[in-house]
């Protein structure tokens, strides 16, 4: 199974087209984006699939979610501890074996460590987090293990590249995490593929 997420820097970062054009190069089994405004619901209109999004509170833009396969479920919206400027929240996608929680962490680094463990306290045994977790260092998060592809994700004003999208999986095997080519957003999509 392929899971692509990618942080789209909502409306003045990636185009729908690219969008298109990354579901369709990657061929992911699960697409989940960060900073999806409503331009990018137009996605299963124009490559077909089962979509989702959850805008953050007084927000343009949220969490999104496509997929080539129908949902278990609806995927669902948990909300999160605020930070200074913004209202926070994640998206839990159900799969058939494990969850899948779709995050945009805050900026400070207790803040964005303390959402981790309460969204964890959202999940299955087996699940995934993953998106832009805005954090440096090790997410000290019990029973999970960071399996995200290494090197820099973000260039902050082209100056301080950062790994701020991560992904950490319980109770999975990873074959390999990639980062995938850059496009109009500032942060590069990663790709995990897990085994089974």
């Amino acid at each position: 199974m392929k899971v692509v997420s990618w942080n789209l820097l909502h409306t003045i970062g990636a185009t729908v087209d690219e969008v298109v054009h990354i579901a369709q190069e990657e061929k992911p089994d699960l697409l989940l984006m960060q900073e999806a405004t409503a331009a990018v619901d137009q996605l299963p209109g124009r490559i077909g699939g089962h979509y989702a999004r959850n805008p953050l509170p007084g927000r343009g833009h949220g969490l999104a979610a496509w997929s080539p396969h129908p949902f278990q479920a609806t995927p669902r919206q948990v909300t999160l501890q605020p930070g200074i400027f913004v209202k926070r929240i994640c998206q839990i996608v159900a799969l058939d074996r494990f969850s899948v929680a779709n995050v945009h962490l805050s900026h400070g680094q207790l803040m964005n460590r303390r959402q981790l463990r309460l969204i964890a306290g959202h999940l299955p045994f087996s699940a995934m987090i993953i998106g832009d977790c805005n954090m440096v260092g090790p997410a000290l998060l019990p029973g999970f293990r960071d399996i995200g592809a290494r090197g820099p994700t973000h260039d902050m004003g082209k100056v301080v590249p950062l790994r701020l999208d991560r992904c950490f999986v319980r109770n999975l095997s990873h074959v390999r995490a990639e980062i995938l080519g850059q496009a109009g957003s500032d942060h590069r999509p990663i790709a995990v593929w897990l085994d089974g």
